[in-house]
């Protein structure tokens, strides 16, 4: 029974699916309980996984579709990360979703291909071969085109067209580099240190090329410049599905199947030896600038924060390509505290957006008086992402500065002492105009706004809080990490 477990988290959400797409969209309260039903069974089961996973228990499934090639789910440290991340927020989210498309149409459409998006991720995250990894990773695809393009407005078709036009391409580059992988070393198990044994050696032109291949396909989806164009244009989404793309699903598989490619493909001494590293670091840093760089210019609330997530998300990368224990416990955790944050900071757009109206940065005047529960969460969101200490962001940051000065590269904390800045420049703004500017005295509201909308980004901006204090404690995001890094390095 306790090798079907994988099989079971992944169906909490795969299963619900057709039965949620079936359904009348009138029928809400069946939706909702199958909604909220699924997400709280599957964080219990991540919850029972975790505790056997770190007790040091082997979990496994898989299904032969040819010879030399399976569909194959595990656990391991990494990929229960990423289901914590993805089961919590996937509940919170859906809880926001429910009360933020009260009254709406086409909402079983919704949250069937919602249900699906998600359990992409989770297969994604559970994923015991590179194959499994490509079958979810372009099924996340199809699953999310649908909710990019909800409104069904023009702007949100070409939205999705733009979206699909990356996203595909990336997904062609990923088959590619697996399919020329799989010719030269057969079936790819994500194994700790990597396994390709002495193919870097007699084959080094082609697990070079093919490493690119494999970036890049999965760089789309972590939005590294120049393949970020997709995520500010697809913020005409509706805003469960922003805190969605940007905090649990899309960008970070892409950031995951970074990991993955140079920890467990690759391992980190072939990346390193193939002179593979630098360049990853050196992409890395040009993204966290260039998005930093282009959120100072927006003035729409939605895509300040988009190319915010093209800068924070390749926190993540440095982090991996620095090859260095500190930077890869502050790029791990990053992927926690950078997803919790900005689901926060989405969460409260939408609720601004929703309750006043407000959907740019000129327009956030005296937003903290108005609605200060709301701005108060957004406000922590936002200090987390500068790094202010003690917030989730200050770790991370201070463990990749720690990884850089291990490795001889200065330069890092450079880095990110200037992103920093930048993260200031375009945060504090909102921050001050929320907080010190009176609200325009013809502001009325354009609707209520229910618990199903408070509560979740109140319960993130916790998060960001406790991940903060409590990054000491054993079962913290930091704690965590440190436990795959020992996998990984020692």
């Amino acid at each position: 029974m306790s090798d079907l477990l994988p099989l079971a988290i992944l169906l909490t959400s795969l299963g619900v699916a057709p039965v949620i797409l079936a359904l009348p969209d009138h029928w809400s309260r069946l939706r909702t309980a199958l909604n909220l039903g699924a997400a709280t069974i599957k964080v219990a089961l991540v919850a029972w996984l975790s505790m056997a996973v770190a007790s040091g228990a082997d979990f496994g499934v898989g299904i032969a579709i040819a010879p030399g090639l399976s569909l194959e789910l595990q656990a391991d440290a990494l990929s229960v990360l990423f289901l914590a991340l993805s089961s919590v927020l996937w509940l919170l989210t859906t809880i926001y979703a429910v009360g933020y498309l009260e009254g709406g149409t086409d909402r079983s459409r919704f949250f069937g291909f919602f249900s699906l998006c998600v359990a992409s991720t989770v297969g994604i995250a559970m994923a015991g071969n590179l194959f499994t990894f490509l079958v979810f990773f372009e099924l996340l695809t199809l699953a999310t085109w649908p909710l990019v393009v909800h409104r069904g407005s023009a702007e949100a078709h070409r939205a999705g067209r733009i979206y699909l036009i990356y996203t595909l391409g990336g997904g062609l580059a990923l088959t590619l580099g697996t399919i020329w992988l799989y010719a030269l070393a057969g079936d790819v198990p994500f194994t700790p240190r990597g396994v390709l044994g002495d193919l870097p050696e007699t084959h080094r032109a082609s697990v070079t090329a093919i490493f690119v291949l494999l970036i890049a396909g999965v760089g789309v989806k972590a939005a590294l410049v120049p393949l970020h164009g997709w995520l500010p244009v697809s913020m005409v989404a509706p805003a469960p599905v922003s805190a969605l793309l940007h905090a649990v699903a899309v960008v970070k598989s892409g950031a995951y199947g970074i990991m993955r490619i140079v920890y467990d493909v690759y391992g980190v001494d072939t990346v390193q030896a193939l002179g593979l590293a630098l360049p990853l670091a050196a992409l890395a840093a040009l993204t966290i600038l260039w998005g930093s760089i282009r959120a100072l210019r927006q003035d729409d609330l939605k895509k300040r924060l988009a190319y915010s997530t093209v800068s924070q998300v390749s926190y993540i990368t440095l982090g991996v390509a620095l090859i260095s224990p500190l930077a890869a416990i502050g790029g791990l955790a990053h992927l926690i505290h950078q997803g919790i944050m900005k689901i926060t900071l989405f969460l409260a757009a939408g609720n601004f957006a929703e309750a006043r109206g407000v959907k740019t940065v000129s327009a956030m005047d005296g937003m903290g008086r108005l609605m200060p529960g709301t701005t108060l969460a957004f406000t922590i969101g936002a200090l987390g992402m500068i790094g202010i200490p003690p917030l989730a962001g200050f770790v991370s940051k201070w463990y990749l500065g720690a990884g850089g000065l291990d490795v001889g590269q200065p330069a890092v904390i450079a880095l990110l002492a200037g992103s920093s800045l930048l993260n200031a420049a375009y945060f504090l703004p909102i921050l001050q105009r929320a907080w010190f500017r009176p609200p325009p005295e013809d502001v009325v509201p354009k609707r209520g706004i229910g618990w199903m909308l408070v509560a979740p980004p109140a319960v993130t901006a916790a998060l960001v809080v406790a991940a903060g204090l409590l990054a000491n404690a054993p079962f913290s995001p930091l704690g965590w990490t440190r436990f795959i890094v020992s996998l990984e390095y020692l």
